[in-house]
């Protein structure tokens, strides 16, 4: 269980966090270069088996341990109509996780990986932000260390998911307070919004970042976020202080990190984003953090589900790593 020693929001440019390790990474690459396959054949399997190398401290990483974490909160701006579901759906999602009857259950029974479902106060939902600041920087805080505290740092590899009526407006807000450009830009249909919905969630996304856009990027986690885009935030640190690489989900969470990105684009380096969301502005979203995602399988279902579904091409680039055999020891001539 970690605890990050944090006082206030802003301080997580001051954490001292470990480095990638280059000579890790660089002798990974270097068996690559002597397995039994043309150099760079494998493609980006190649170059993910040297990022795990690399954060992972060792030329040989394995993952023998995943865990999946999925947050879920509510949010006060559904008082504006941006969702068409109410928000006791959240509730009784967290209640099908924890029965086995959603896809991030069967895809992580899949993929090895262990679920951990944690529901932040579904009866206290955040402040409308458009009228005031969703969290005090203090609930925030709060929020920041219960995602630090579900990290299991025995993990190999961490997948992170979400869940929250009203989220896909939250992650907007965050997007567009931090890359700019216009609310449109970075509004869709989340869970089933029509193009009048869409048109609601960019003028109310307008009005909360003419309100708070001026705060530093951790300050806007509170004022534009929610309780799970805070946890996400914290799991996020803490993975990075265990040398955990993480597999982002789509959209709503890699747009719960983007505070973490405006604050220190270091702070996401040993990030991946696994798919590619059907949500028009996760590519925006992915090219403004110079991060390809792993797969496109058109998806926006949230809950996890692409990291889940990302996790057997990690598995799969270390596999090959670890039990290829080099030329020599194939005893074929090499070129």
């Amino acid at each position: 269980m970690t605890h990050l020693p944090l006082t206030s929001l802003d301080g997580v440019t001051a954490l001292d966090l470990p480095a990638f390790d280059s000579a890790a990474a660089e002798a990974a690459t270097a068996r690559q270069m002597q397995l039994t396959k043309p150099p760079g054949s494998l493609g980006r399997l190649e170059d993910l088996a040297a990022f795990m190398a690399g954060w992972r401290g060792t030329d040989r990483p394995r993952i023998e341990r995943a865990q999946a974490l999925i947050f879920a909160g509510n949010h006060g701006v559904c008082a504006q109509g941006v969702n068409p579901f109410p928000q006791e759906v959240t509730a009784q999602m967290v209640a099908n996780f924890a029965a086995g009857g959603a896809a991030i259950n069967q895809l992580c029974k899949a993929a090895g990986a262990d679920l951990n479902v944690i529901a932040l106060d579904l009866d206290r939902p955040t402040r409308d932000f458009t009228t005031a600041p969703a969290m005090e920087e203090e609930d925030c805080l709060d929020a920041l260390q219960r995602g630090a505290a579900a990290v299991d740092t025995d993990a190999d590899i961490l997948l992170l998911g979400e869940m929250g009526i009203g989220n896909s407006t939250i992650a907007a807000a965050l997007a567009f307070a931090s890359f700019g450009g216009t609310a449109q830009d970075w509004v869709g249909p989340g869970t089933g919004s029509d193009a009048d919905g869409m048109t609601l969630k960019a003028r109310v996304i307008t009005a909360a970042v003419d309100k708070h856009g001026a705060l530093s990027p951790m300050m806007r986690l509170a004022a534009l976020g929610g309780r799970e885009q805070a946890a996400l935030c914290g799991a996020v640190l803490a993975a990075r202080m265990a040398r955990i690489p993480v597999l982002l989900d789509g959209f709503i969470c890699t747009a719960a990190v983007t505070p973490l990105f405006a604050a220190d684009p270091d702070l996401l380096a040993h990030c991946l984003i696994a798919h590619q969301s059907r949500e028009p502005g996760h590519r925006r979203l992915a090219e403004a953090m110079d991060k390809a995602p792993l797969l496109d399988m058109g998806m926006a279902l949230g809950e996890g589900s692409g990291a889940a579904l990302a996790l057997p091409i990690l598995k799969g680039a270390l596999a090959c790593h670890n039990g290829m055999a080099t030329f020599a020891e194939a005893g074929i001539s090499g070129a």
